[in-house]
């Protein structure tokens, strides 16, 4: 079998080494982070696998390859909470409800009993949601720990604080994200903004989106009364700390979901920037033994299995022609 060395242990580099080191290929996994995850624009995500909701501003490319990404990772990480997402909007905001529905599929409108009976803290507080109950999540953290030992007991090499030029090995997979935006003039940054916080108060089972005509958001539950508050998407690729303008506008939209959110504690306040293409639809681009995938924007954690899936099948000369795959 080839040797191949992964350049980037993000989200998508850990699927690329994982697929590869399960089928049977010599893999090396290396980073110029120090520390597993600390430079990953992952790292700061919301890890919905929400296919049917992303539809709303996706092509229909993302919602199949996200179908196919949530099977995989059901297959593979027993932590994958498949809850289902549930959306919401405010009685004055009902149109925002009514256009996301007719922009995506995969759910069913239900009225306040039943979100009472989805989701005890927010009865009464909403009128009517829709559901997308085959929709699920994973906590970033955990899932990318996963992935790396399970690289390791498949017996790839994974080197961090590597500063990658060159290999000699038969191909190289690039996933360096931003760090490749030198060699893909394409290749833009999207800023992300997120909250991590607490709250005994409240207890959520599934990831809730809030919408709003200027600040929709989003709301993820993960253990120990833990949540990540985001959906700030910035046209910039400025790596500083988060706006006092964006804080304002999530911290408020999430007191606006429910009070209880005023009394959590802030664990985090954070920002990371995507890599995205024009169209925010990904890219495999084959330059020799030189395979780049990149522009995943946010849809990182949803994407990256099938991704890795592809390119897979495309080292194996068993890969249908797909318009995600350009040979330079």
């Amino acid at each position: 079998m080839p040797s191949i060395t992964v350049v980037g242990a993000g989200i998508s580099g850990l699927w690329q080494a994982y697929t590869l080191a399960y089928r049977g290929y010599t893999v090396h996994l290396v980073d110029r982070a120090k520390n597993p995850f600390s430079k990953a624009a992952s790292a700061y995500a919301g890890a919905m696998l929400a296919p049917y909701c992303e539809r709303e501003t996706a092509p229909p490319i993302v919602q199949d390859l996200g179908l196919r990404s949530l099977d995989i990772w059901r297959a593979t990480f027993s932590g994958v909470v498949s809850n289902g997402t549930l959306v919401v909007a405010h009685p004055s905001d009902q149109s925002e409800l009514i256009r996301f529905s007719r922009l995506t599929e995969g759910h069913q409108t239900i009225n306040s009993e039943e979100l009472a009976n989805l989701e005890p803290d927010l009865a009464k507080r909403f009128r009517t949601g829709l559901f997308y109950a085959e929709e699920a999540h994973v906590e970033p953290a955990a899932a990318a720990g996963f992935l790396l030992r399970t690289i390791r007991r498949l017996g790839a090499r994974i080197t961090f604080d590597y500063d990658w030029s060159d290999s000699d090995a038969d191909y190289v997979i690039d996933c360096r994200g931003m760090g490749a935006s030198q060699d893909i003039t394409s290749l833009r940054g999207v800023r992300g903004e997120r909250f991590i916080i607490q709250n005994s108060d409240i207890s959520l089972k599934r990831p809730i989106r809030f919408l709003h005509p200027r600040t929709p958001l989003y709301v993820v539950p993960w253990e120990m009364g833990t949540c990540m508050v985001g959906a700030t998407v910035i046209e910039s690729d400025e790596k500083g700390p988060v706006t006092l303008r964006s804080a304002l506008d999530l911290l408020a939209t999430a007191y606006a979901i429910h009070p209880a959110f005023g009394g959590a504690r802030i664990v985090a306040i954070d920002a990371g920037v995507r890599p995205a293409f024009p169209d925010n639809v990904p890219r495999v681009i084959v330059r020799g033994r030189q395979i780049i995938v990149n522009g995943l924007y946010r849809h990182g954690f949803l994407l990256a299995p099938a991704l890795a899936e592809l390119v897979a099948d495309y080292l194996a000369g068993s890969v249908v022609l797909s318009p995600l795959i350009a040979e330079e």
